[in-house]
């Protein structure tokens, strides 16, 4: 038997997700199954459980698309992973659990260098800011990348590359505290989250922002148009504000700007090549130690419900993680 985050209906408040004790699972042909270690939160896993994210899992179901752990079994046909391999899961769902089966198209070996709790931290967050900047953005060294909600996960992420590109970097948030971390954690310059466009006109000597990284959406989104540089490419990575923007097409026209949406997960199945090197190339760098996720909170499995509300009251500056001890 294990425990298991499970939820058996729909709900806005998150009432319904429950820790269980249920069946272990079996590693079917295909499958492996995964002693977990740590998990991470994103927002899709709430999502899911309010039935508003694109991907709805059949009921009952266990969230969490994200985790790192050892694998304890490998079903019938998998010759890529043998029991006691430390591995990374992207998986729609069910890595808050003390155990979860995935295909073994899902897993991936972790770095040696990379512990559990980092390892369940970076590759959605990660991935989306490499394909957003090196794929979509072709983001260049000297360029000026502005990142909206640069405290968060993907936002962290995307100072994170955009650093180690040799861009320049002018990040938003929304609080001082997120402010202060920026400062220290490297961004050239640090922007209140609203009312920045005058100050990234400035910066840039009345040029505007290459790059713009938004997370974000609504006001931010409207804002970005006025302070992007000709020829700049502002990247849509989501609607985290809540509204979705629009905007008139004689401004990009006007301006020369192009809006560039990305989807990280999609890119990899629209071009499989492409998609695989993205994943060698932030593999590598978690490897060699160039980036690490900051992780501002751990909690138990017990915790989820508890971690999921610090995520939606925009508590956490880059990951929170599940561990499973």
């Amino acid at each position: 038997m294990i425990r298991a985050q499970l939820v058996r209906s729909l709900s806005e408040d998150l009432s319904s997700l429950k820790l269980e004790t249920i069946a272990a699972p079996v590693a079917r042909p295909g499958m492996i199954r995964v002693r977990m270690r740590a998990a991470s939160v994103n927002f899709p896993d709430i999502l899911m459980i309010q039935g508003k994210y694109q991907h709805k899992p059949e009921l009952p179901f266990s969230p969490g698309m994200e985790g790192a752990g050892d694998v304890i079994e490998a079903g019938e046909g998998v010759t890529a992973f043998r029991p006691g391999d430390r591995v990374v899961l992207g998986a729609k769902q069910g890595c808050f659990a003390e155990e979860a089966v995935v295909p073994a198209a899902a897993a991936r070996h972790l770095p040696d260098t990379v512990s559990h709790v980092h390892g369940a931290a970076y590759p959605v967050a990660y991935l989306t800011a490499h394909v957003a900047l090196v794929r979509r953005g072709l983001l260049q060294a000297g360029e000026t990348l502005l990142v909206h909600g640069a405290a968060g996960g993907v936002g962290l992420a995307a100072v994170d590359l955009g650093k180690l590109m040799g861009a320049r970097v002018i990040a938003t948030a929304s609080t001082e505290e997120k402010r202060r971390f920026l400062s220290d954690y490297g961004a050239d310059h640090v922007l209140p989250a609203t009312g920045f466009r005058d100050a990234v006109k400035s910066l840039t000597s009345g040029r505007g922002a290459d790059v713009i990284y938004d997370p974000v959406g609504g006001d931010v989104f409207d804002e970005s148009v006025r302070c992007i540089a000709f020829d700049g490419r502002l990247l849509v990575i989501g609607f985290a504000g809540g509204r979705i923007p629009s905007v008139s097409v004689n401004m990009p026209l006007i301006k020369g700007f192009s809006i560039v949406g990305v989807r990280a997960g999609e890119y990899g199945r629209q071009f499989p090549e492409r998609g695989a090197e993205n994943i060698r190339a932030i593999d590598a760098l978690a490897a060699s130690g160039r980036i690490r996720p900051h992780v501002c909170a751990r909690f138990p499995l017990e915790g989820v419900r508890e971690a999921m509300r610090m995520l939606e009251e925009r508590r956490v500056i880059g990951k929170v993680v599940i561990e499973m001890g």
